[in-house]
């Protein structure tokens, strides 16, 4: 969708500024964030795309002004609400309602690393015919939905070659919205810099982006 998240080529957003040896959280509350993110999407109520998605819901001064995990945060909150797992009343008090079901914990303390190690993987093995083929001259489509999209902005309505067939994989843009898998092939397309940047960039500075099939059309 076309939101402030999708900030790729944006101007006006400040330099990067590396944090050297940066670790892994730099608050206690921000491990606590992602350990429930990750112990609620045990349940299988919904799928990373739809995290994603929930996440772009934010509005944008909202997402500006919050940090990594307050947005995590903020997103597990909105999918607990909307799954009717827990009721506003209870965020807010921090307690569970008298005479609420109490639930099973779907990941327990033991079955947590072989959950992470696992992962949550989108690649299926199925038997369909690719569209493109390595070599080939490819453009993105210029679309705008108003759910969630794998295809960056800047890189709408720009000519690329394809670079390599990766498999087939879950299809996020219906994925995100429970609208099926719609599994199909993903291709590393690779960008001239100056195609999407134009003619400040570099002559030979190349971009590499990994699209489904879906956002492709033959050039």
């Amino acid at each position: 969708m076309n939101s402030v998240h999708d900030m790729g080529g944006m101007h006006g957003m400040g330099p990067i500024r590396y944090e050297k040896d940066e670790p892994v959280f730099h608050a206690r509350w921000e491990g606590r964030v992602y350990a429930l993110a990750v112990a609620t999407g045990a349940c299988g109520k919904w799928n990373l795309d739809a995290v994603r998605h929930q996440r772009e819901l934010i509005p944008g001064p909202e997402y500006l002004r919050m940090s990594y995990y307050e947005k995590w945060l903020t997103a597990s909150v909105e999918l607990l609400l909307k799954h009717q797992l827990v009721t506003r009343a209870e965020i807010q008090s921090g307690r569970r309602a008298r005479g609420a079901a109490k639930a099973a914990p779907p990941l327990s303390a033991d079955k947590v690393l072989p959950f992470l190690a696992k992962g949550r993987l989108a690649r299926r093995d199925v038997a369909m015919a690719s569209r493109f083929q390595t070599g080939q001259r490819v453009r993105t489509r210029n679309i705008h939905p108003e759910g969630h999209t794998r295809l960056p902005r800047y890189a709408r309505g720009k000519l690329g070659t394809v670079e390599r067939d990766h498999g087939v994989f879950v299809f996020p843009d219906s994925n995100a919205h429970f609208l099926g898998e719609n599994p199909q092939h993903v291709y590393l397309v690779r960008f001239s810099a100056r195609e999407l940047w134009g003619e400040q960039a570099k002559p030979h500075d190349s971009v590499y982006i990994d699209l489904w099939e879906d956002y492709l059309e033959p050039a």
